[in-house]
């Protein structure tokens, strides 16, 4: 007891009673009295307090002990900041995106048509001296005129090994040394050829719209992961934006088909 109500009757919760002036009685629990500061239960006591007085002293102390904020306050005090998505799966599906133009690109290269291309020959690997390169990277290919291909290499002791990859490669061109160079002309395309070519063509373009498609789903499904934590405004306008890029590259990929086709047949 004696310990509870040295807690309690702190020196300052006296001194707010004391200047209160309001606490004074005859019906006592106990009898205290203060001499400086000091507790002395024996002294003669110059101000006594009732049992209200006590409860007020150990309510007051109670408030002044605790003095910290609730959860509730704390967590209504918190902003969670959200990172903005859209730019990153955006920059993530035009990269798959522009991948699949570039594949595309790559594969109608490598087809022949009736006319002379200075990259028809980029895809031929020449292998020298044990050591396999793409011929691009061996040679300058240049275009004399609309039917003929004219081959110089880096390194002339390389132009047997040049004549043997056009030779070996499925464009059916057969090149003639002139000098130090190659000199390979196109021959024209026969019906077959060209029907061969453009259902090639035709494959190429829907691999490419296959890719594109598969770029576009992987942001969606990245998208829906968000559903439970972003605004649905917010993951409604990247989805939009994902179906936009999906649009304008298909069309690109169809585009290219379509000069390619053009190409072949004219």
């Amino acid at each position: 007891m004696a310990i509870f109500l040295r807690r309690a009757f702190s020196y300052r919760n006296v001194l707010l009673l004391h200047s209160s002036g309001s606490f004074y009685g005859r019906n006592i629990w106990h009898l205290i009295s203060f001499s400086n500061g000091v507790f002395n239960p024996e002294g003669s006591p110059t101000r006594v307090f009732s049992l209200p007085a006590l409860d007020l002293i150990c309510e007051s102390r109670r408030g002044f002990a605790k003095g910290r904020k609730s959860k509730d306050d704390s967590a209504g005090n918190t902003v969670e900041v959200l990172p903005d998505m859209g730019p990153t799966i955006k920059v993530t599906a035009t990269s798959q995106m522009e991948a699949a133009i570039s594949a595309l690109s790559g594969e109608l290269s490598k087809l022949r048509t009736g006319r002379a291309s200075s990259g028809m020959l980029d895809h031929i690997i020449v292998e020298t001296g044990g050591v396999k390169l793409p011929l691009n990277q061996m040679a300058v290919v240049s275009v004399m005129d609309s039917k003929t291909l004219s081959i110089n290499p880096f390194d002339p002791t390389a132009l047997k090994h040049l004549e043997s990859a056009i030779v070996s490669s499925p464009l059916g061109l057969n090149p003639k040394v002139d000098g130090e160079r190659l000199i390979a002309v196109i021959p024209p395309l026969t019906k077959e050829h060209i029907q061969a070519v453009c259902k090639v063509v035709t494959k190429s373009c829907e691999d490419a719209r296959q890719s594109i498609r598969r770029a576009r789903q992987k942001g969606m499904d990245t998208i829906k992961k968000l559903y439970s934590t972003y605004p649905k405004d917010d993951l409604k306008r990247m989805e939009k934006e994902v179906d936009e890029l999906t649009k304008k590259f298909i069309k690109t990929a169809e585009d290219l088909c379509k000069a390619k086709e053009k190409e072949i047949t004219s």
